[in-house]
């Protein structure tokens, strides 16, 4: 069972050739009819008199080459107006050999003849109907003269006159029909055209949706469904019913449809998939169906994350200030107390309580200020040797080593695009976390830089890994290492590894965590790039 039913068309039927079948059917049957009168010896009192010989070979050769025009009109690409032409040439010569094959049937075969060729005209072009028209009256005119001529009693010209020219009217009229069917046909087409791109559309749209979306009817088969709800509930296999799919999703349906106002539940279909959010709704006009939407309640989650983040980071901005002001002169105060001579231990070591959490408490307004203050990538075409080694040599300056050592292993020549600023950032707080967590007990801190090329086939990048030599990162805490405000420190704030990656992702980059065997952790950076020309 596909994943979405597609919209298929049908296969247009061949209006034309079936429309040719019908006529060359109707002509047959017009054949049998003089065939009839030809060899019924009174004609059923409707001939008045007739050259039996020459009716009777008129009806036999028109039966014959009826019944050939017919195999033939079923034949698959058929020319349709060279069959369509030769049946009415067919028509006009068998009916001027039929009314000079007898006398009192003259008006009724040129009333057949008048209904032939005006409909025989709507498969022809102007120029081939007109001219069978005016063949056709000018048979019927010559056979009337002819007759006039043999001095035949009770023959005029008027009736073959005005089937003449019945004959140009009915062939002008069907054309006009043509002219008038053939653009409703084009129209319907284009309409017909639209109608299916618009279904492709929509189920091209409905495919791709990350809500899950099925269709039931009334006894809750399902009807269709997309690629999202199908791995939403987990399904395997063949699923005719929406029980076989989702037990529960189906018990929820059954008493919406009972209580249409009725809240729904959230419902987890697999012990480790997502949890579930249905919607329901019917609609159909002629079939009761029912249509299930299923949110992935993460989407969600990660949505009110983002807003509650971006919130954060406006409070944050606003009153930086206001929380920095006082932060600032209870530390200050703090280390003039501290500097005081004859101050007891005890009291010394609660000013050490204080500076350090005042300390904290600045890290904290910084971590959040940096969610406010993250500016758009402006992306550059960045040296990675020179740039990681500038970075080492500030860093080094910059922050007190101790037994710690930073490592910049050789880099080959790359060049990623990146906005300098943001790398700078970036590896700056995988270092900070390298030295904070990323050694033994009581042994300094070990930390390398690797930079490398990468080409998937797809696109040229450059990889650079922060690796540490320490205990490593367990799987639980390693699954949440870049959620914000996740942390197993004291003294962190859970933000730096989040806006780390937000900025390799604002620069089409990408920040991961490897594990290292043997112990150790290794954060790399993934940017766009390529080997220095």
């Amino acid at each position: 069972m596909p994943f979405v039913r597609s919209s298929r068309q049908l296969p247009a039927a061949n209006a034309p050739q079936r429309e040719l079948f019908g006529f060359n059917l109707y002509r047959v049957l017009e054949a049998v009819l003089l065939g009839t009168l030809a060899v019924t010896p009174t004609g059923f009192g409707l001939v008045e008199s007739a050259e039996e010989p020459l009716l009777r070979a008129t009806a036999a050769g028109y039966l014959l080459l009826s019944l050939l025009l017919l195999v033939l009109g079923r034949r698959p690409g058929v020319a349709i107006p060279t069959i369509a032409g030769a049946g009415l040439a067919l028509d006009i010569v068998a009916a001027a050999l039929a009314m000079a094959g007898q006398q009192g049937l003259d008006g009724a075969i040129g009333l057949m003849l008048l209904f032939n060729i005006s409909i025989g005209s709507l498969l022809l072009g102007p120029r081939l109907a007109m001219s069978l028209a005016v063949l056709a009256a000018a048979a019927v005119m010559a056979e009337a003269l002819l007759a006039t001529v043999a001095g035949r009693p009770g023959d005029s010209l008027f009736e073959p006159a005005a089937l003449g020219f019945g004959y140009l009217a009915g062939a002008g009229l069907a054309q006009f029909l043509r002219r008038e069917l053939a653009y409703s046909q084009a129209l319907a087409e284009e309409r017909g055209s639209q109608l299916v791109d618009l279904a492709d559309l929509n189920e091209l749209v409905i495919r791709r949706m990350r809500t899950g979306v099925l269709v039931v009817d009334a006894q809750h088969r399902l009807r269709l469904f997309n690629e999202a709800a199908w791995a939403l509930l987990g399904a395997r296999g063949e699923a005719t019913c929406l029980a076989d799919l989702s037990p529960p999703l189906d018990q929820q349906l059954r008493r919406w449809r009972q209580e249409p106002g009725r809240p729904t539940r959230p419902l987890r279909p697999q012990e480790d998939g997502p949890e579930l959010l249905p919607r329901f709704a019917a609609i159909g006009r002629s079939d009761e169906l029912y249509l299930v939407f299923l949110d992935d309640s993460r989407l969600y989650s990660g949505h009110a994350e983002e807003l509650t983040l971006a919130t954060l980071g406006r409070l944050g901005a606003s009153i930086a200030h206001e929380i920095r002001n006082p932060l600032s002169a209870i530390l200050h105060a703090a280390q003039l107390l501290d500097e005081s001579p004859g101050l007891p231990a005890t009291e010394r070591h609660l000013l050490g309580i204080i500076q350090g959490q005042c300390r904290r408490m600045d890290g904290i307004v910084e971590s959040i200020l940096g969610l406010a203050r993250r500016r758009r990538a402006e992306a550059e075409q960045v040296p990675l040797p020179r740039a990681l080694e500038a970075f080492v040599r500030d860093y080094i300056d910059t922050h007190p080593m101790g037994p710690d050592r930073l490592l910049l292993q050789p880099t080959p020549l790359l060049t990623a695009l990146a906005d300098p600023g943001h790398l700078q950032q970036v590896l700056a707080v995988l270092v900070d976390n390298a030295r904070a967590y990323g050694h033994l007990p009581g042994s300094p801190a070990r930390i390398e830089l690797h930079a490398r090329g990468v080409d998937d086939g797809q696109a040229e990048a450059v990889e650079i890994d922060v690796v540490d030599h320490g205990p490593g990162i367990a799987p639980a805490v390693a699954a949440r290492l870049f959620e914000p405000f996740f942390t197993t420190s004291a003294h962190g704030t859970g933000l730096g590894l989040y806006i780390a990656r937000q900025l390799c992702e604002a620069n089409q980059g990408s920040l991961r965590f490897v594990p290292v065997a043997g112990g150790g952790a290794c954060f790399r950076i993934r940017l766009p790039g390529r080997a220095a020309g």
